[in-house]
């Protein structure tokens, strides 16, 4: 049974920061393209940021410079970091993992900014 599991979400400040982590099961976690998305209150779902099948990272032009994606194989977990939080940031974060057209996604991790 594949499982992810989101955790770190919360309510901080603008300015502040957030990691917020995904933990795999069920899953060859290293042979998965990963992901991070999120969906805003009323908008549609996007994507933040996510590791390439080569490897390599994309991030949404929203987020450059302020959020860093990372994985760790051995632990069967992604993060994102998260820093110079804005209003705008405000979502539900969701994990994804994708392979050869299987897609499954977390419940979800609700980041609200907001002083």
């Amino acid at each position: 049974q594949v499982q992810l599991v989101e955790s770190g979400g919360g309510l901080v400040q603008p300015g502040g920061s957030l990691r917020l982590s995904c933990a795999a099961s069920g899953i060859i976690f290293r042979l998965y393209v990963m992901g991070w998305y999120r969906q805003a209150p009323g908008k549609q779902r996007e994507l933040v940021a996510v590791f390439t099948s080569a490897g390599t990272t994309n991030y949404a032009d929203s987020v450059k410079g302020r959020f860093t994606i990372s994985k760790d194989n051995a632990k069967n977990t992604m993060y994102l970091q998260m820093n110079s939080l804005k209003p705008e940031d405000t979502a539900v974060y969701y994990c994804n993992a994708k392979l050869f057209g299987q897609d499954y996604w977390g419940q979800g991790t609700r980041v609200t900014v907001s002083s």
